[in-house]
Formats: structure tokens, sequence, C-alpha cells
């Protein structure tokens, strides 16, 4: 039982979390202009991803736990839908937030709100990967 409790939980601070910032976070940081969208982007990046990746990858190994001692297939489905939001931003975000967080990135350029828009679409995949594991739950 410790495990569906744990791998509940993971999945739905992960989803809630990765919808806040989808829907509240990102666009009120662009909506104060690309320098200080991309000024704030830095640290809420830095402090996010510890927070993300560590549920995610309690999620998936509790999830996948709870699915080998209970045998309930929907556990493995949403383990696996939470754990790979983790390739998934390693392979197709990764890139763009380096950009995001390189310094020779011109805050008011036009490369970076194309990046911070692009972030925000990609962002919201893992949120909707989240939301969907957490309603298998």
């Amino acid at each position: 039982m410790l495990f569906e409790i744990v791998a509940l939980v993971c999945t739905g601070l992960f989803s809630g979390a990765a919808a806040y910032v989808t829907f509240v976070e990102h666009p009120a940081r662009l909506s104060c202009g690309t320098a200080v969208a991309l000024a704030e982007f830095g640290p809420s990046y830095r402090r996010g991803t510890v927070m993300q990746a560590s549920l995610a990858a309690i999620g998936l190994a509790t999830a996948i736990l709870a699915w080998t001692a209970r045998g309930d297939v929907m556990f493995l489905v949403a383990g696996v839908l939470l754990g790979s939001v983790i390739p998934f931003t390693l392979i197709v975000i990764l890139p763009t937030n380096k950009r995001l967080l390189d310094s020779s990135l011109d805050p008011s350029s036009a490369e970076a709100a194309a990046l911070l828009s692009r972030w925000g679409r990609l962002h919201a995949v893992r949120t909707t990967v989240g939301l969907v594991a957490f309603g298998f739950l």
C-alpha cells in the first residue's frame, strides 16, 4: 500500500506543479517582457528541475513497485508515462533550456522570445503527460 500512495502523491505533485508552471508561472513570466522573463527563467528552472526530476523518478520507481506488488497494470502505465518525461526532457527540452541559460543570449532578441515560447509549448507536453498519468491512478 505504501508504494501506491507514494506513486500517487508523486504523480499528483508532479502534474500539479507542471500545470501551475504551464498555466500560471510561464504566462506571467512572458507578460513581463522577454528580458525579465529570461532573467526569471534561470532561477525558476534551477529550482524546478530538482523538484520535478525527483518526483518523476520516485513516482516511476514506486509505480513499478506497486505494479509488481499488486499486479495492477494502471500503476505500470502511470509509472511509464510519468517516467517518460525524463528522457523527453533530456532529449527534447534540454537543448532549449541550455540556450535559454546561455549568458551569450541577448535578452531582448527575437531568438530569446522564440525560445521562451518554444519552452512553454514543450513544457505543456510534460504537463499533459503528467496529468494523464495522474488520471490513470
